[in-house]
């Protein structure tokens, strides 16, 4: 197998159809013409896995970007768009790890692990889709007009105790004592 860039584009030349014009709909949503090379091969230890080399410029003259995947079925365009998310899923299992608590979690069992991870999801989902009650990020660059995930996680935790205080203003003018309000919060 060739390993340089010149060799490459002796693959190219030779080969036309060695590197093939793809447009790839990357998570953005931008679509980016890439020039891929796609091909089985078995790996010592690993056994067979699909080889994609993608160039970004038509000539072959950027340097190559190597993925290597266990799905021997998808084609080149499919391997790159999915590892256009690579990003995203590194961002959300670091989240998910430091700040639903799921690093920390004292849970031994695999069910208990499971049943964290999902809650953390689903806490992250309900998270990302929060419009915010305040004002837009000015702070940082790369957030200018948009709402963070501080503010979003703000604007919920208000929501709740503003819930929480309706339930108990609500019982509260029906009668109910301290502790019959406490025991429908924290049931023992």
């Amino acid at each position: 197998m060739a390993t340089g860039r010149c060799d490459w584009l002796e693959l190219r030349i030779h080969h036309p159809e060695s590197f093939r014009p793809i447009q790839v709909t990357c998570r953005n949503g931008e679509t980016k013409p890439i020039w891929a090379f796609t091909k089985v091969v078995r790996l010592k230890k690993f056994g067979r896995k699909r080889l994609v080399i993608v160039h970004e410029q038509a000539d072959l003259q950027d340097p190559p970007r190597f993925l290597l995947t266990d799905a021997l079925h998808w084609e080149s365009g499919r391997v790159m768009q999915t590892w256009s998310y690579r990003w995203s899923c590194e961002v959300f299992h670091e989240v998910s790890k430091q700040h639903t608590g799921l690093e920390s979690a004292q849970v031994r069992n695999e069910e208990a692990v499971n049943r964290h991870f999902r809650l953390s999801c689903v806490a992250q989902s309900i998270l990302q889709r929060t419009a915010c009650s305040g004002a837009q990020s000015e702070r940082f660059e790369f957030a200018q007009g948009k709402q963070t995930v501080g503010q979003k996680l703000y604007t919920l935790t208000r929501q709740a105790f503003d819930d929480l205080l309706q339930f108990i203003v609500t019982r509260c003018s029906h009668g109910h004592t301290n502790e019959q309000i406490l025991q429908a919060l924290l049931p023992s």
